[in-house]
C-alpha cells in the first residue's frame, strides 16, 4: 500500500484508531459491534484522525489483544478476519468485520449491554426500533410474516378480491389466504394481512397527501390548495392517492391530423412504482410515521419511512443496479400477484425509464432519491411545468436545470461511442437515460453511426452486444 486513501479506498465502510485503547476498549468494539449489524466493514489501527499514518510500536501484540477483547467482551462473537499491512515502514492492523446473521451484536461492558450501529461515519447505540429490526433479521423474520394481534374471521378482504379478479382475471381461493401468508395456521393475520385488510387496523399505515399552492410548502393553511388522508387496505391507499394526484394533475394536449397526443405532467408508470415502493418497502416498525405525497406545482415529493434496507444511502449506489433487497417479502409478493410491481424489484429502472421515454426528456428531469437510516425520498419532476417554463431564468437550487436546445448531435455521438467502449451491452435506454435525451434520439444517431460504420451490433436485440470500429 503506498498511502491511507488507497487503503481506505478499498473498504466499503471504515473507521480508525490512532492506537488500541486498552482502558477503553468500548471506544473501538463499538465500531465492531456496529459493523456486524450493518453491512459489515474494516476497522484500521495505526492511522491518526487526521489520516497520518503513525503504525503501531507492537501490531502482533496489539492484535492478540483486539482478539481477546472481542472473545470476552462481544456477544455473540462476530466473523472477523486480522490482517497486518504496512505503509512506509510503519505497521497497521486491519480488523475486518463481516455482516453478522446473528443480529443483534452486543457490547458487553461497564454494566451495560449495548448494540450499535452505523450513522454516516459514527457508531451509535442501537434505538429500540433498531434492535427490533436487528432482532428480526436475527431470527430470520421479516416484519409482515409476523402474526398480528387480530383474529382473521372479523376481517373482510374485498378490495384484495375485487381487485385479484379485475387485474389478473382469476377468483381469490380461500386456500390463498394462507399460501400467500396473510395468515397463519392458527387464524390470526399476519401484519401483512393486517395491512391488506378492507379495515386495515394498522392505525400508522396511511397516506397523507397535500396539493400546495406555488412551490414550497407553506407557513400558512391557506397556502395549502387540498388535502386528505387515506388509510385501509394498502391497495385501497394506492388507488386513493392515484386519485388524489390524478385530481390535481394535468394532460396537456395537441392535434395531430388523426388522434390527439397527451401530455401528462408525469408519466403514469413512474408514478404508479414510486407509490407502491413508498407502500411496500416502508418501515412499518417505526410508529408515529406515515407516508407523505407533497404536490407542487414543479414537482411531487414522496416520502417513506425508513431508508434503504441494506443501510446504505441510496445516493450512493448506481440507480439503474440498485440490488434488490425487500424489507416486506411477502408485501411485495403480494403487489407482484396483483400485477403492480415485478417480483425481481426493478421499480427504480421503471421510473427511471418511464421519464427517459418522454420527447422532452433532459439530465435536469431525471428522478431525484435520496435517503437516509430513518427516510426515503422520491422526487418526480412535471414535464409541462418545465415544458412551459423553458425561458424562465430561476435562482431555486431545488429545481432541475433545462438543457439549452442546441445542436450536439456531434458530441452525443461522440459520447455515445465512449459509452459503449465503456459497456458494449449498454441498451438504448440506458444511453439516452445517461446523455439525458428522448429513446428516439438515440435510435436516429445509432442508426447514423451504423450507416457510417463507426458501430455495429453483434448478436440480437436482447443478449447481443455493441462493437465500436471507429477507435480514434
Amino acid at each position: 500500500m503506498n498511502d491511507i486513501t488507497k487503503l481506505i479506498g478499498e473498504c466499503t465502510a471504515y473507521d480508525k484508531k490512532e492506537a488500541l485503547e486498552e482502558k477503553k476498549p468500548r471506544s473501538w468494539l463499538k465500531s465492531i459491534s456496529a459493523f456486524a449489524n450493518g453491512e459489515g466493514g474494516t476497522l484500521i489501527f495505526g492511522v491518526a484522525d487526521n489520516d497520518e499514518i503513525v503504525g503501531l510500536a507492537d501490531a502482533k501484540g496489539d492484535s492478540e489483544k483486539i482478539s481477546q477483547a472481542i472473545r470476552q467482551r462481544m456477544d455473540p462473537v462476530p466473523d472477523v478476519t486480522l490482517k497486518f499491512d504496512e505503509v512506509d515502514g510503519k505497521r497497521l492492523v486491519l480488523l475486518e468485520v463481516k455482516s453478522g446473521k446473528q443480529t443483534p451484536y452486543y457490547y458487553i461492558g461497564d454494566g451495560n449491554r449495548i448494540a450499535y450501529i452505523r450513522l454516516g461515519n459514527e457508531s451509535i447505540p442501537a434505538t429500540n426500533n433498531h434492535l427490533f429490526q436487528l432482532m428480526l433479521k436475527g431470527s430470520g423474520h421479516t416484519y409482515d410474516s409476523l402474526p398480528s394481534d387480530f383474529d382473521f374471521d372479523k376481517m373482510a378482504f374485498t378490495k384484495l378480491r375485487s381487485v385479484y379478479n379485475y387485474r389478473v382475471h382469476k377468483d381469490f381461493l380461500p386456500s390463498d389466504f394462507e399460501s400467500w401468508g396473510l395468515v397463519d395456521s392458527a387464524g390470526k393475520l399476519t401484519n401483512a394481512g393486517a395491512l391488506l385488510a378492507d379495515e386495515s387496523p394498522v392505525r400508522h399505515s396511511r397516506v397523507f397527501c397535500t396539493r400546495w399552492s406555488g412551490l414550497d410548502k407553506a407557513g400558512g393553511l391557506i397556502d395549502a390548495i387540498d388535502d386528505a388522508e387515506f388509510s385501509g387496505s394498502l391497495i385501497s391507499q394506492l388507488q386513493d392517492t392515484l386519485g388524489f394526484i390524478a385530481k390535481h394533475t394535468r394532460k396537456a394536449w395537441k392535434k395531430m391530423p388523426t388522434y390527439r397526443q397527451e401530455f401528462p405532467d408525469y408519466p403514469e408508470r413512474s408514478l404508479q412504482e414510486t407509490l407502491v415502493n413508498s407502500l411496500i418497502h416502508r418501515d412499518y416498525t417505526e410508529l408515529g410515521s406515515e407516508v407523505h405525497v407533497d404536490i407542487f406545482d414543479d414537482r411531487i415529493e414522496v416520502y417513506s419511512p425508513g431508508g434503504m434496507f441494506d443501510g446504505k444511502p441510496v445516493q450512493e449506489h448506481d440507480i439503474m443496479e440498485v440490488p434488490s433487497r425487500r424489507r416486506n417479502p411477502i408485501l411485495a409478493d403480494i403487489f407482484n400477484r396483483l400485477e403492480y410491481m415485478e417480483r425481481r424489484g426493478s421499480g427504480f429502472k421503471k421510473i427511471m425509464r418511464d421519464y427517459a421515454a418522454f420527447d422532452e426528456f433532459t439530465n435536469g428531469l431525471r428522478p431525484k432519491f435520496r435517503s437516509d437510516h430513518a427516510s426515503f425520498f422520491i422526487t418526480l419532476w412535471n414535464i409541462n411545468f418545465f415544458i412551459g417554463n423553458i425561458s424562465n431564468e430561476s435562482t431555486d437550487t431545488n429545481r432541475p436545470e433545462t438543457d439549452q436546445k442546441t445542436d450536439q448531435k456531434t458530441d452525443q455521438k461522440t459520447k455515445i461511442l465512449e459509452l459503449m467502449r465503456d459497456n458494449p451491452s449498454i441498451s438504448r435506454t440506458e444511453i439516452a437515460l445517461a446523455l439525458g435525451i428522448h429513446e428516439s434520439s438515440v435510435k436516429r444517431r445509432l442508426e447514423s453511426l451504423i450507416s457510417n460504420g463507426r458501430i455495429r451490433r453483434v448478436g440480437p436485440d436482447k443478449g447481443g452486444h455493441w462493437e465500436v470500429i471507429d477507435q480514434q
